[in-house]
């Protein structure tokens, strides 16, 4: 039995929390993609974990596996196990060894093209963590993988071929005096490669790496229960998502096929369950047709909506909507429904997961983004680019609010205990996306969850 967790917009919709609320009843915990800049807070007992990297089911002792889809920073993924464990928890992390390393230059030239890209408005706002650079090290076949690190010979070899490149684009492309600008250690062959030699004498000596699908099929045949992770959202996925403003791999479910080397009919045959925030957010640039702000310059006097910044400020304190990993406030919408028709499409859900329902609670209405406008035809789904979709209007839908009440006393009882109006909003995504609910989240806690039906 499989479980596949998939973020349905642009990330940030509590996948974490869903993963850690199901964890109990699976073995295996698996990262299909992504690495260091996907944050994922876990409350647990009124503690709090703030992963970066680590498979949220290590807060619960199962095992976590880092796929070969993701990209590894090793210091971050140590000094997260490190931390773990001085909080009193035995984390088992596995690493796939045709995983990909983010090594220091990625994360230097990261920051230099987002730099050069903000001038033209093309910036995607990442977190500057290597990530994409390090996927293009991947598709370029210049990259060095954790099976690297564990043979000293292959890891000179691959560091000799592509540190010069690296040199050559910062000095001659950037202008960029190495040593001088920038840590010249980052592009200094003999010191990589003695860093990262030893972060793979950590690995092997704590028995981490793995052959993933190898691993992962003989968990399944021994009769484990397998749960597979994705990280960020369908929106930002590279094939699927709003380009260019993406991430550099596939959140989506076809990728923990992908991302972790069991086969597609595998994650077919099990639970691929949408986790979808209650209302948007997103860290990043890029459109965003159902965005709170100042509405074209509008005010009740001239016939137009209320300035709804304020009520952006609101929902985003409320809701706690900072990057995980930057920090940086979020860009707080109302609820997207093309957006959610797209995702439910590409992924196949056979659940949803409706989470921070108890944050738009109190407020009088509560709207909808239920279609899109582009050129006089309404559109229930995302358009292919971009730019059609920066030119897309939102077609609101507006829903009565709900009550501030007891949360906690709610998901100690039933989906029936969650206020009427509230069940009339959850009810309409259901049903706009024929596609049942299994949890609905109420707070950040693990106990303040909902369980309507369990995928496992």
């Amino acid at each position: 039995m499989t479980v596949t967790i998939v973020g349905s917009q642009l990330g940030d919709e509590g996948k974490g929390g869903i993963v850690d609320v199901y964890g109990d009843a699976v073995d295996v915990v698996v990262r299909y993609q992504g690495g260091d800049n996907a944050g994922h807070t876990v409350v647990s007992e009124g503690d709090e974990y703030k992963l970066s990297l680590v498979p949220s089911g290590a807060v619960r002792g199962k095992i976590g596996v880092l796929g070969n889809g993701c990209v590894v920073n090793p210091n971050t993924l140590f000094e997260e196990l490190d931390v773990l464990s001085e909080r009193e928890l035995s984390p088992d992390v596995r690493v796939a060894e045709r995983a990909h390393v983010i090594l220091p230059y990625h994360r230097i030239i990261d920051g230099m093209e987002e730099d050069v890209k903000s001038d033209d408005n093309l910036a995607a706002g990442t977190t500057g963590r290597g990530i994409g650079p390090t996927y293009e090290d991947k598709a370029g076949r210049r990259g060095v993988r954790i099976g690297d690190l564990l043979d000293p010979e292959t890891l000179r070899e691959r560091l000799e071929y592509v540190v010069p490149q690296k040199r050559a684009l910062v000095e001659d492309v950037y202008g960029i005096e190495i040593g001088e600008d920038v840590d010249g250690d980052a592009f200094d062959v003999d010191t990589l490669f003695e860093t990262y030699l030893a972060f793979g004498e950590r690995i092997e000596r704590e028995e981490m790496a793995v052959n993933c699908g190898e691993f992962l099929q003989a968990r399944l045949d021994a009769g484990d229960e397998i749960m597979f992770e994705g990280a960020q959202g369908t929106s930002i996925d590279i094939d699927h998502g709003i380009y260019p403003y993406v991430t550099s791999s596939n959140p989506t479910a076809g990728g923990a096929a992908v991302g972790t080397g069991v086969g597609p009919t595998v994650i077919g045959q099990g639970e691929v369950v949408g986790i979808v925030k209650a209302y948007l957010s997103r860290v990043g640039t890029g459109p965003l047709p159902t965005e709170l702000g100042s509405v074209d310059g509008q005010t009740p006097e001239n016939g137009g909506r209320q300035d709804e910044s304020e009520l952006a400020t609101y929902i985003r304190d409320k809701g706690g909507e900072y990057g995980t990993v930057t920090g940086r406030p979020r860009r707080v919408g109302w609820l997207d429904m093309p957006m959610l028709r797209h995702a439910t499409r590409a992924n196949g859900f056979t659940g949803l997961a409706i989470n921070h329902i108890d944050v738009l609670a109190g407020l009088d209405e509560v709207r909808v983004g239920h279609s899109y406008t582009l050129d006089g035809e309404e559109l229930l789904s995302m358009p292919a680019t971009t730019e059609k979709w920066d030119d897309c209007e939102a077609e609101f839908r507006t829903f009565d609010g709900w009550d501030d009440v007891d949360w906690a006393a709610v998901a100690a009882e039933d989906y029936d205990a969650v206020p009427e109006n509230a069940r009339t909003y959850l009810e309409y995504i259901a049903e706009e996306l024929e596609t049942p609910i299994y949890a609905i989240g109420v707070g950040p806690g693990r106990e303040e969850t909902v369980i309507v039906e369990s995928p496992i």
